[in-house]
């Protein structure tokens, strides 16, 4: 999927820190900005990664039934009890297969809103398979892209340094979860002013 975003007219770029060369599974924590990012954010994927989606994409001809059959997680998020299943069985799973997960979390598309907060899901995964967070930034995409051009500019998707997170995290996870968002909304803008700049 990752190899359409050249097709859109985007050149993307990904970096990778040094620390997160030949890592353990991890919890990646992304900016989820609108329906492109299934062609420019599945491209910055690394090895042994699956992603957590909405139970409704399965139900998109071809793709819904790739999504499920490639082993990406699907959850019901108008089922809270159902939820916090899903958040033991992607912990499961990422300690049992030695998978690494990519979630967004904050829980839909902004659609240009900018970062929302972060719901409380990929901290608790995180804590319960006992992996690091890495926060991964994409620059702005809203509004980025015309079908009628052949370019569309420069994406660029960095990840960050992991963040190891703990058994009594749990009790500051909301602290924990608006320092991580501080710092992912600084990258973002760092890199939206870089990509205004090429």
């Amino acid at each position: 999927m990752g190899k359409i975003a050249k097709l859109l007219g985007l050149d993307v770029e990904v970096r990778l820190p040094d620390s997160l060369k030949n890592i353990d599974p991890v919890v990646y924590i992304c900016n989820h900005q609108n329906s492109y990012d299934l062609f420019t954010l599945s491209g910055a994927l690394q090895p042994n990664t699956v992603t957590v989606g909405k139970k409704s994409l399965k139900w998109i001809p071809v793709f819904g039934q790739m999504y499920w059959l490639t082993g990406n997680i699907l959850i019901d998020r108008k089922n809270a009890g159902k939820a916090m299943n899903t958040i033991s069985l992607t912990a499961n799973k990422i300690k049992e297969k030695g998978l690494s997960v990519w979630l967004f979390p904050e829980g839909t598309r902004s659609n240009g809103k900018g970062l929302l907060p972060f719901k409380r899901g990929a901290f608790l995964t995180a804590i319960q398979a006992n992996v690091p967070i890495v926060p991964v930034c994409a620059s702005n995409l809203h509004k980025v892209i015309d079908l009628n051009r052949w370019d569309n500019g420069k994406m660029i998707i960095e990840f960050l340094d992991p963040i190891s997170l703990h058994e009594q995290d749990k009790d500051n996870i909301r602290a924990i979860s608006k320092d991580i968002h501080t710092v992912m909304l600084d990258k973002i803008t760092t890199l939206n002013e870089e990509v205004k700049q090429a």
